[in-house]
């Protein structure tokens, strides 16, 4: 495909101001996430060798930057308009009869382009360097209260609480509840204190709920109860992390894990999101760039480029917190996956149809 004169030059303008706003992202990320490793390391009571926060906030700044690509994407744009304004170029535009709807096709393919090559190669990047970045942060984690793995076996888990070491297995585990849970507690010496058996548990707040329990101890009868709390350092968060370091796979990976998880019968809930929102990322970028692009025509009069920069971030926070929303619903089954990832895309694709044919009318 030739590209015109006139895409050629938004191509690299845009591609330009991309590139200096993610530069800019990635400075102030590198800066917080520094500060978070020297945290880190002072909170572990670890010794921090020289330049050891500074690798680390290299390995993990891409994956940060990714999430944040939405943002850059609709300031890149705004720049792009606010340098065709100041220059005169859209007049110039004009002049050889390039309407709006051209200006915006352009970049509207520039951005599902650059969408591509973010979804696949820099991620690809990122997930290998997040991967090194977690080896690194579990080798300098002192905290040896508890040890989880996941296996075909189901979820095991070894925890300390109060001197009592308990050996806990639980054969799945979906939205918020573990099934077909054994736990074996062991004192100080390790010698047998109880068993418990339990058909499922509700977790909380490093407290569980368990019900239709069965409990042994030595030289007593077998208790029965409906339900029953037990103690442990493991709340959703620690357990849902087990699950979910997905920024650490690339796409064939979380490909194989789905597979893995679904023959387990773990919940795939959340490898299925993050494999949506990857192949869906062009889409929302493309939408972003479009929004960004609808905001400075409609503003086009007014002087006011703080003015514009602020407005178009404020839109970028309320879809942010749509996705947000909208992924919340699907991981707790209220909404399919699917639909949870593509229902704000369509809704924001009308609202961009409006845009551009109101701005074509102009």
């Amino acid at each position: 495909m030739i590209l015109k004169l006139h895409e050629r030059y938004i191509f690299k303008s845009f591609f330009y101001n991309i590139v200096v706003v993610t530069g800019v992202f990635l400075v102030l990320i590198f800066v917080l996430n520094i500060l978070e490793e020297i945290k880190f390391f002072e909170s572990n009571e670890t010794d921090m060798k020289f330049g050891l926060p500074l690798l680390l906030t290299f390995l993990n700044s891409p994956s940060i930057v990714f999430d944040t690509f939405p943002f850059i994407f609709l300031i890149a744009t705004q720049l792009l308009f606010v340098n065709l304004y100041d220059k005169k170029e859209m007049i110039i535009f004009k002049s050889y009869g390039i309407n709006n709807i051209g200006i915006i096709k352009t970049l509207l393919i520039s951005a599902i382009l650059f969408g591509i090559f973010i979804s696949t190669i820099f991620y690809t990047a990122s997930s290998s360097l997040k991967h090194i970045y977690l080896g690194f942060k579990n080798k300098y984690t002192n905290d040896n209260k508890y040890l989880a793995i996941v296996n075909e076996n189901g979820l095991w888990i070894k925890d300390n609480v109060n001197n009592v070491t308990n050996i806990i297995n639980a054969e799945t585990y979906s939205n918020y509840n573990l099934k077909g849970i054994s736990i074996t507690s062991l004192d100080d010496e390790f010698k047998l204190l109880y068993t418990i058996s339990a058909d499922k548990a509700s977790i909380g707040d490093e407290l569980w709920i368990l019900k239709d329990v069965k409990k042994f101890e030595p030289n007593k009868k077998n208790e029965y109860y409906d339900e029953l709390s037990f103690k442990t350092n493991f709340d959703f968060e620690k357990i849902s992390n087990l699950f979910s370091n997905l920024a650490a796979f690339n796409i064939f990976e979380l490909r194989n894990l789905f597979n893995d998880y679904k023959s387990f019968g773990y919940s795939t809930l959340e490898i299925e999101s993050h494999l949506n929102r990857l192949y869906s990322l062009p889409i929302y970028l493309a939408i972003m760039t479009t929004l960004g692009a609808i905001f400075m025509f409609n503003i086009k009069y007014k002087k006011s480029k703080i003015f514009s920069i602020i407005s178009g971030t404020l839109i970028s926070v309320l879809i942010y917190y749509l996705n947000y929303f909208s992924n919340i619903m699907g991981t707790s089954e209220k909404l399919p996956i699917i639909a949870a990832t593509w229902f704000p895309y369509i809704f924001l694709s009308l609202i961009c149809l409006t845009g551009v044919i109101k701005i074509n009318e102009k």
